[in-house]
């Protein structure tokens, strides 16, 4: 009974730890959002990791068409993000 309690907390503290989003660079901002020069909020569910680093998305279209070119979309984001803090 007691190894079953366990497995069963376990798992649920698995399931709570994945369902809780990601945090991401520009304060959780959409990247292609940004690369657009658009400020989107996002929960970061939605997310990629370049270069060691957390980038957020709006949605699974947006991370599509970032991933497309990953290095000219990350200039531009990061050109916008910081002329516009």
């Amino acid at each position: 009974m007691k190894i079953m309690t366990l497995i069963v907390a376990a798992g649920a503290l698995i399931f709570a730890t994945s369902a809780v989003a990601a945090t991401g660079e520009y304060g959780n901002m959409c990247a292609m959002g940004l690369a657009l020069e658009k400020k989107i909020e996002t929960d970061c569910s939605v997310n990629a990791e370049i270069g060691g680093k957390t980038y957020c998305f709006g949605n699974e279209t947006a991370k599509t068409l970032f991933m497309k070119d990953p290095d000219g979309n990350l200039a531009k984001a990061e050109s916008f993000y910081k002329s516009n803090r």
